[in-house]
């Protein structure tokens, strides 16, 4: 079960970080916001849905 929590939290980070560089932010922000989902991988995702920079396409 634990490989499978990895597993996910691993995709769900990769798909921050693909948001994040797509986003119109500063690269500063995007820098900080990459920094913050790698450290923190977990909670870093979650911080980053809630309050995080958003890419233009819908």
């Amino acid at each position: 079960m634990g490989s499978f929590f990895s597993l996910l939290v691993l995709v769900a980070d990769i798909w921050a970080i693909v948001n994040i560089f797509q986003s119109r932010v500063s690269t500063g922000a995007k820098v900080l916001w990459t920094a913050l989902v790698l450290i923190l991988p977990a909670f870093g995702f979650i911080i980053w849905f809630m309050a995080g920079p958003r890419s233009q396409r819908l």
